[in-house]
């Protein structure tokens, strides 16, 4: 079931056509399929916001990618996510795709950092996209902050210390709802460090992982069986 949501979401990015999503220093924004397209005014402040951020921002923030942050935003829009949990704030790039899709469903993202510099600019990017009322800045340490959640969450998106995705895993799966989604960066290009994250997200009967995006940073999907 999940190879089908992935391939029936693949296939709508595919059929997004290019739209003005902003410039690089060398050109257009590298996007591996057309860019998105803005259906109203906000949508189109949002991608402004992110294509500024991709350009003038990522350097050291170790940012998704476009291509990526554009399946969060799917992934987030197709199970028609109320709360999704972050860990890893950065400056709030990832953070803004999934609203995105959270201005649609009516939903929240609660995200976590340890990093009070970043997410001071989190907050900062978060407003002038718009989207700063919909979000909930935790700053601290994770594996702690994340004891105060409660659920039921839709997606948990890992994106910080790589070694760590086990110990929230452990800490927050009971949360995710069933029908939920566990999202795991940098599964291709920093794996070693999350071999026993993705042992028990794929030895577990009771979820099912599929590894998209390999060419790439990585992103593992993992369904909570319903």
């Amino acid at each position: 079931m999940l190879k089908k949501i992935v391939f029936g979401i693949a296939m709508v990015a595919l059929s997004v056509g290019v739209g003005g999503a902003g410039r690089s220093e060398r050109g257009e924004i590298p996007w591996k399929d057309p860019a998105p397209i803005a259906s109203n005014d906000a949508e189109q402040k949002i991608l402004d916001v992110l294509a500024d951020m991709y350009i003038n921002q990522r350097r050291g923030m170790m940012n998704v990618q476009p291509e990526d942050g554009r399946v969060l935003r799917l992934l987030a829009e197709a199970v028609g996510a109320k709360h999704i949990v972050e860990i890893g704030t950065s400056n709030g790039y990832s953070g803004i795709w999934f609203c995105l899709a959270l201005r649609t469903t009516s939903g929240k993202l609660t995200t976590h950092d340890v990093h009070e510099g970043r997410a001071a600019q989190a907050r900062e990017n978060f407003k002038r996209a718009g989207v700063d009322e919909m979000v909930t800045i935790v700053i601290g340490d994770a594996h702690e902050t994340v004891k105060k959640l409660k659920g039921p969450i839709d997606i948990l998106f890992l994106d910080a210390d790589k070694a760590g995705y086990i110990d929230y895993l452990n800490k927050l799966l009971p949360l995710v709802r069933p029908g939920g989604l566990i999202l795991a960066h940098n599964t291709t290009n920093v794996r070693a460090p999350m071999e026993d994250y993705i042992k028990a997200v794929t030895t577990n009967p009771k979820l099912e992982t599929k590894f998209i995006h390999k060419h790439d940073q990585g992103i593992g999907i993992t369904l909570k069986k319903r």
